[in-house]
């Protein structure tokens, strides 16, 4: 049984790869208005790349990071946008599964679904400090769909979740007119709601919050921003998320024994 949970996780690694690969595309065809449809090329030159430039993590390596036609340098996002995919796919697996696996294979397929498109959204609001409702929205959608067939009694919880989180930055957004949230956030808080439910969505704001805290104290240490720079909040959001997905009842089960 170890061994095939073993094959399983391998399995689930490189299938990170491969989706974290694809996530790359279809980042830089949605920052250019272009189909999905068609096949990859480099986005120097534009020229084609045939199917050994494909593999991910390992053509970067042989090619040296670089383009074989033109030479220019590929840039560092592709290989970390396809680790970090690969680690979140294997890490939700090993959650999901345990040391004596029961498969939920539809539950797998959600939670990979979902991965994607928050890992998505990060790269694009990291760089263009806007939350796509091209990925948003289909996320939400199917989210609420998966949580009413899981279990229909505890979609209450996730609606409260929903009014909690995206309450919260609604009121931020309003009272500051936009200047400390913008409305993508709201709509982040929307998907947070219905993935965590409570009390795991608070989680994942304080998680947030800190993170965002600490690197923003950090940038301006450096120089790099100033006390009034923006400062994308999605990232720290989707971190949040991630980390309250795969152990938040254990820290809501630490916080509250630091209580007893």
């Amino acid at each position: 049984m170890q061994f095939i949970y073993f094959l399983f996780g391998v399995f689930v690694f490189v299938l990170g790869l491969v989706v974290g690969s694809f996530l790359n595309c279809f980042v830089y065809r949605l920052e250019k208005k272009e189909s999905i449809k068609g096949r990859s090329f480099c986005p120097n030159c534009r020229h084609q790349l045939s199917w050994h430039d494909l593999f991910p993590i390992f053509s970067f390596l042989f090619l040296m990071g670089k383009c074989r036609h033109c030479k220019k340098k590929i840039s560092w996002q592709y290989p970390a946008v396809e680790v970090a995919t690969a680690m979140i796919f294997l890490l939700i697996f090993s959650a999901l599964s345990g040391p004596a696996p029961v498969w939920n294979f539809l539950g797998l397929a959600f939670l990979f679904y979902i991965a994607s498109s928050l890992v998505i959204i990060f790269i694009y609001d990291l760089k263009h400090y806007i939350i796509p409702d091209r990925v948003l929205f289909p996320a939400i959608i199917i989210t609420i769909i998966y949580r009413l067939l899981e279990n229909f009694p505890l979609f209450l919880n996730y609606f409260w979740a929903v009014a909690v989180a995206s309450g919260f930055f609604l009121f931020i957004f309003l009272i500051s007119r936009g200047r400390w949230m913008g409305f993508g956030d709201v709509k982040l808080a929307v998907l947070m709601g219905l993935l965590l439910g409570l009390p795991n969505v608070l989680v994942a704001l304080f998680l947030a919050f800190f993170f965002g805290a600490v690197i923003g104290v950090i940038l301006m240490v450096r120089g790099k921003k100033k006390l009034k720079s923006e400062i994308p909040f999605g990232p720290f959001l989707i971190l949040g998320t991630f980390i309250t997905l795969l152990w938040g009842n254990l820290i809501v089960a630490w916080y509250l024994s630091t209580l007893a």
